[in-house]
């Protein structure tokens, strides 16, 4: 039996597009495995960067020195805290004008250094927009205190 010329056409353009009504899923999982991973990757990431701070509330008083002291002192715009990791804000230093007051600071640190005399680390913590002549002032302040009765 012999077709037309139509027939033959629509036959071949038919066995042509045979198969391609099939959606092809390998690049879909492939870019999921790859986007499981990436948000795997960052995940971590961010939990490493996130700082956790136990900030007490306005009203509380400033706390007693806890018995292990993990000092920390935070340089921001318009203060020097000094802050225990565990339990939070320890002492504010306010500005004194258009500086930061670091004789304040000194001598809390040495009240701080009579009390744990074994004690011999700090971590400087600042804001963003803090200058770096402020970073170096404040390790210093940190680092070395005038000695009792020397000169």
């Amino acid at each position: 039996m012999a077709q037309s010329k139509v027939a033959r056409r629509v036959t071949r353009n038919h066995a042509r597009y045979r198969g391609r009504h099939e959606i092809n899923v390998v690049p879909m999982i492939d870019m999921m495995i790859i986007l499981v991973f990436f948000l795997i990757f960052t995940a971590v990431l961010t939990k490493t960067n996130v700082l956790e701070l136990n900030l007490p509330g306005a009203d509380s008083a400033v706390p007693d020195l806890p018995e292990g002291l993990n000092l920390e002192v935070i340089i921001r715009k318009n203060a020097i805290e000094v802050a225990d990791r565990g339990t939070g804000l320890l002492r504010s230093v306010p500005m004194a004008g258009e500086k930061y007051d670091l004789k304040a600071l000194s001598d809390y640190l040495q009240m701080v250094k009579s009390k744990y005399p074994d004690k011999q680390d700090a971590t400087i913590l600042l804001e963003q927009d803090i200058e770096y002549d402020t970073l170096v002032q404040g390790m210093d302040t940190v680092r070395v205190f005038p000695v009792q009765g020397s000169q």
